[in-house]
């Protein structure tokens, strides 16, 4: 276990989530703690990806205040947070025509100034754990979607790699990532959530991704935080809030539990016909 573990939390105070005037979508008051995997869930336009854009400070919220380590974000110096927190967006779009080489290797610039150990093998060995190492001379922009956002992980683990210039002040890494999986094939799906379960659990990284695949939660989040719209707001164990009667209220699906031959725990879902006729003559 990492000494970073307890010791590190990215808080949400009584945070508005919506655009500028726009309408409120949530208010999220929860604190979530380094060495965990929380998964944001939410069905499509309950502020999802606008929740993420204030943690990582780029959307300011409705009201309330988004804090690391108990101090609020903006009162963070950006060259520090660079240096311990990195963010895969949803768009990875690169403007100019670089390999995938040197997409890795801007996740190191935060560092220019204070290397890591082994500073120039960090950027090759991202690229093998997301197994994009045989693409690096390639340009970025003749990869297909899922070759480029693995190449977009590899850049962001670059960035928080373990001895790779991190304060050694018991400032847990961060990792937030927006739909990492979208454009991935089934298996990259999976090495993908069990690379992130692992750098929570095993390098004591805060670790929040937002995700649509609920088994995928399921079977590899520690924790999830759920926009529900009219259901609100659940955070708490994954096992504990991902309960068939939220995924009904939430998503307006049946679901019925099954374990894998591993033993995982994952959901059937069926259409809840019943609610989505009172839905369309709600709306009508």
């Amino acid at each position: 276990m990492s000494a970073y573990q307890g010791l590190s939390s990215l808080e949400c105070r009584h945070l508005g989530v919506g655009v500028a005037k726009g309408p409120r979508l949530a208010t999220v008051d929860v604190r979530i703690p380094a060495g965990r995997f929380t998964a944001i869930l939410g069905p499509n336009g309950a502020g999802k990806s606008t929740l993420m854009s204030m943690l990582v400070g780029e959307r300011a919220p409705q009201s309330g205040q988004v804090l690391l380590d108990g101090r609020a974000l903006s009162a963070h110096a950006m060259e520090g947070l660079a240096r311990r927190r990195s963010v895969m967006p949803q768009d990875c779009s690169v403007a100019f025509d670089f390999t995938a080489q040197e997409v890795v290797e801007l996740g190191r610039y935060p560092h220019r100034h204070q290397p890591g150990t082994g500073e120039a093998q960090i950027p090759a060995q991202a690229m093998a754990l997301t197994g994009v190492d045989h693409l690096a001379q390639r340009s970025i922009n003749t990869l297909s979607g899922g070759e480029r956002a693995r190449t977009h992980l590899a850049r962001a683990l670059a960035q928080i790699w373990p001895d790779g210039g991190m304060p050694d002040d018991g400032a847990a890494p961060w990792l937030l990532l927006d739909e990492p999986t979208a454009a991935l094939d089934l298996a990259h799906q999976h090495h993908v959530m069990r690379l992130l379960r692992q750098w929570a659990g095993q390098q004591g990284a805060g670790v929040v991704a937002v995700i649509h695949d609920l088994n995928l939660a399921l079977r590899y989040a520690d924790d999830v935080l759920v926009l529900g719209g009219d259901a609100g707001v659940h955070h708490g164990a994954v096992r504990d809030v991902l309960q068939p009667a939220l995924v009904r209220q939430v998503w307006g699906m049946l679901c019925d539990p099954v374990r894998s031959s591993d033993g995982a725990l994952q959901y059937i879902f069926v259409a809840d016909t019943a609610l989505s006729v009172r839905n369309f003559n709600r709306l009508n």
